[in-house]
């Protein structure tokens, strides 16, 4: 998940994206190439106020993404009996194939291909695909072991997270709304450790991983698109994920091609299911404002927590309550704090373009 992920960074914390204008026929640039596909390779230009009609555009576009990302859990569910390791390894393996496909159909190597003749990017999209392989394994054991409410805690936790990081990481002051939420963060996790008799660490490993996850993709900045960059990460893992499918094959424990031509295609079908939420997720980026893609990232762990407690009929106790409660609270103080301080901010005349949310 694809929470990809994922932000893929936390609403507060996610720039705006800079990009040309579009005309009566389409949008500049690429070769005239259809509009979300168009958001991914195209990392320049003015932003323009939008049009009533582009907000609605991107506001479907954003729920496409955040849903995909939000519905996730079945489609790991479906893949039994193969598990999280094999899983994770596929996505991998079949990400890089579809983004190899995609583009070389959009001609779009170029960036790629300036990108990995860059040292300083290359290391710094190594370490976010070590991140986000973490955050994919973590998260395919939670859902595969029947802990997917905690793998959505992690994704609730993730924008609290990412302000922690930013006090740390980045020295930066907060405001006393953001040390309230961290506050209502840290005393969730303290309630649900005692609820659940253990430190949840399921949900810290994913909410840590992916706001690591974040910081890094920033580095990374406009200098690389999201199919660029994804492509660049799979290269990264692809040895490792070969090498675990060997692995697996040699013990015969892998179920690519034991389980029938069906379970393979569903398999196979990861790069896409891991890719199209990218491309939703580069259409609505560019549609719409912060605010906007602040509230939608919310929709990715709502989701999943419905599913698992309506469809997976997972337990859900009440000092589990408790502690959700008290990180929706936090949410809400962080989503008021990032609605007053937008309002109050001049809008820019370019910002960089935002980093995809990955789950």
């Amino acid at each position: 998940m694809s929470r990809g992920g994922p932000n893929e960074n936390s609403g507060a914390h996610l720039p705006l994206s800079s990009f040309p204008r579009t005309s009566r026929t389409g949008r500049t640039g690429n070769k005239g190439l259809p509009g979300p596909v168009q958001d991914l390779v195209t990392t320049t230009g003015k932003t323009p106020r939008p049009a009533r009609s582009e907000n609605s555009t991107g506001v479907l576009f954003g729920i496409g993404a955040y849903g995909l990302w939000g519905l996730l859990p079945l489609y790991f569910l479906v893949l039994a009996p193969a598990g999280p390791v094999e899983i994770v390894a596929n996505r991998v393996l079949w990400s890089l194939i579809f983004c190899a496909l995609l583009l070389t159909v959009l001609r779009s190597w170029r960036p790629v291909l300036t990108a990995l003749r860059t040292p300083r990017i290359v290391g710094t999209l190594t370490v976010a695909a070590l991140l986000i392989a973490v955050n994919w394994l973590v998260y395919t054991y939670g859902v595969t072991t029947g802990q997917a409410i905690e793998a959505a805690l992690g994704y609730f936790i993730n924008p609290i997270v990412s302000v922690l990081l930013g006090v740390v990481v980045l020295r930066e002051k907060l405001r006393p709304l953001q040390w309230a939420a961290i506050g209502m963060g840290i005393l969730a996790v303290i309630v649900l450790a005692i609820g659940y008799g253990a430190v949840p660490w399921i949900a810290l490993t994913l909410a840590f991983s992916f706001g690591l996850y974040g910081f890094a993709k920033k580095k990374v900045g406009s200098r690389v698109d999201a199919i660029s960059s994804l492509s660049i990460e799979t290269v990264v893992l692809a040895p490792i994920a070969l090498a675990v499918m060997l692995w697996l094959g040699s013990t015969g424990t892998a179920t690519l091609t034991t389980e029938g031509a069906g379970h393979f295609w569903i398999m196979a079908a990861s790069g896409v299911i891991t890719a199209v939420p990218l491309i939703f997720f580069g259409a609505a980026a560019r549609r719409l404002p912060l605010t906007t893609i602040g509230l939608l990232q919310y929709l990715a762990p709502v989701l999943q927590f419905l599913l698992a407690l309506l469809v997976l009929h997972e337990e859900m106790p009440f000092e589990r309550w408790v502690g959700f409660s008290l990180v929706w609270v936090g949410l809400i103080l962080l989503t008021v704090d990032m609605l007053r301080t937008v309002r109050r901010q001049p809008k820019p005349a370019q910002s960089p373009e935002p980093a995809a949310t990955t789950v």
